[in-house]
């Protein structure tokens, strides 16, 4: 029997973002939706284009630097947030612009002061005003859970003979329960004429609990496309959890509804946005959570001991958690960090590896244990083959009262080299005293340190933008010093920029 296809539509980094303290750089949401990519996501909701400039190059690196799934753009039913989302999509392989509109009394009353009538014709006139630029075009009905379904049915109607290719029913507030979200999802598919020319889609959020149920009960109903976040991370009490939905059709194979998720990649990518965005996952969360294949109780032991299947419904396997603990320390071999690299869906050459493993080691030294999420960082943090410039030292003297002197040491493609230099701070000094060796006309347009939240041995982690000759350009540096790590990371960016001659004044 052919299995009915449901399409994975990720907002994480749009809805996902908008949560206080989330906010993630250019380079970090590349890093995400590379992971969504390969997770098997087929929509990417990049951003919302016209709300910040950030938000508008995060979407033309994001079209870049992803190949097959589709790139979306958020728009408000405005012709210049439209123009806006069409531009930052140049780049894209496959592109959708996704605009839309309350259709709630409390929405048309309150926040338009519209009527039923004019908020239909601007739903139309947006739709038919995104088709002028793509062919996939989406409409989101705001606050949809709390719209009447008649006059739902009639907006819908409307955008579809204007145009759009998908539909998508939003339970922006989660106030709806499951029932009434499915009977909602079933009045459109047998009132709306036309409806099987587009795509419905599930848009759930999380204020009362039911977001997957809300979702799953959509899709029962007949949606096909689902709206989630990685973690179920989003606005206020969050949106939908992609791996609660894709688990549940992983189980209940007997729906015969396939979705394209790699699930063996859900657990990895849980920690990677979690770790991005300082967003620790709560222990008991379905799927990815800590508690999620840990078993205390004596009697489930026994159970579990027995028959593995007594008190688990899925292999840990199926999610990417590898059920075999090893505790990575400064003891451990290559073999241990290959192991736990794999597990976390990294696979390095030897040579790769072994420049990892040495880092490791430093890392090791400094810290009683390794997590997964170190490991990741390992992996990710040496980006290019060659370094013509490596720190070879870096000596700080800081404090309250004194003036904060930097010494740093550079490897340039063999020839050493050493500078010193006070600042305001330690990492301003060390990186003047970088300045005096590299004496290049470089702007540092930003600078990011992830916060750190685990422990005064945790890694620091810093993401820097470098301008150089009109360009910009990205570095990354780790570290459990904050110093070395934002040294790192602009040496990161020179080494992107050229490659350095010996010549110390390069």
């Amino acid at each position: 029997m052919v299995k009915d296809r449901l399409f994975i539509f990720d907002t994480t980094l749009r809805d996902g973002e908008q949560v206080p303290g989330c906010q993630l750089n250019t380079v970090e949401k590349i890093q995400v939706a590379k992971a969504l990519e390969q997770l098997g996501v087929d929509v990417i909701e990049a951003g919302f284009p016209v709300s910040s400039p950030g938000d508008f190059n995060s979407v033309i690196e994001i079209s870049k630097a992803v190949t097959w799934p589709t790139i979306c753009a958020l728009t408000r039913a405005v012709e210049h947030d439209i123009d806006v989302a069409a531009q930052a999509l140049q780049y894209a392989k496959r592109k959708r612009i996704h605009t839309g509109i309350g259709t709630s009394e409390e929405h048309i009353h309150y926040k338009f002061n519209s009527t039923r009538e004019e908020i239909i014709e601007r739903a139309v006139r947006a739709t038919k005003y995104a088709r002028r630029y793509v062919e996939d075009v989406e409409f989101y009905c705001e606050d949809a859970g709390r719209t009447d379904n008649e006059y739902l049915a009639r907006v819908v109607e409307a955008v579809i003979k204007a145009g759009a290719t998908v539909v998508n029913i939003p339970d922006t507030t989660g106030y709806c329960l499951p029932q009434e979200y499915y009977e909602k999802i079933k009045y459109l598919k047998e009132h709306v004429d036309g409806i099987d020319k587009a795509v419905i889609s599930t848009h759930c959020h999380n204020d009362l609990g039911m977001a997957t149920a809300n979702t799953f009960n959509g899709v029962m109903a007949g949606a096909r496309q689902v709206e989630v976040t990685i973690n179920g991370i989003g606005e206020r009490a969050g949106n939908t959890s992609l791996e609660e939905i894709a688990m549940i059709l992983k189980c209940h194979k007997g729906l015969n509804i396939d979705t394209n998720i790699n699930t063996t990649k859900i657990y990895p990518t849980s920690r990677m946005v979690s770790s991005l965005m300082n967003m620790p996952v709560q222990p008991n969360k379905a799927i990815v959570g800590r508690n999620a294949f840990a078993h205390s109780s004596g009697i489930h032991q026994d159970g579990v001991l027995k028959n593995v299947h007594t008190y688990e419904i899925m292999d840990p396997r199926d999610v990417g958690i590898d059920d075999n603990s090893i505790v990575l320390t400064a003891r451990s071999g290559r073999a241990a960090l290959k192991h736990r690299l794999h597990a976390n869906g990294v696979e390095l050459s030897e040579e790769k590896l072994d420049k990892i493993y040495e880092k490791f080691l430093q890392l090791a030294d400094q810290k009683k244990e390794v997590t997964d999420a170190d490991v990741l960082m390992l992996a990710g943090a040496d980006t290019a083959d060659q370094h013509a410039v490596r720190l070879d030292f870096l000596q700080v003297t800081t404090g309250k009262g004194v003036k904060s002197v930097a010494s740093i040491g550079l490897d340039i493609s063999g020839q050493k080299f050493e500078a010193a230099s006070s600042g305001n701070g330690p990492v301003d000094a060390a990186i003047k005293a970088l300045k005096k060796i590299i004496m290049k006309q470089m702007t540092l347009k930003e600078f990011t340190i992830q916060a750190i939240s685990k422990g005064s041995d945790d890694v620091g982690k810093v993401h820097m933008q470098v301008e150089y000759n009109g360009s910009m350009y990205y570095g990354f540096g780790a570290n459990t010093d904050i110093v070395t790590a934002s040294v790192e990371a602009y040496i990161d960016c020179i080494n992107k920029f050229k490659r350095p001659t010996p010549d110390p004044s390069l």
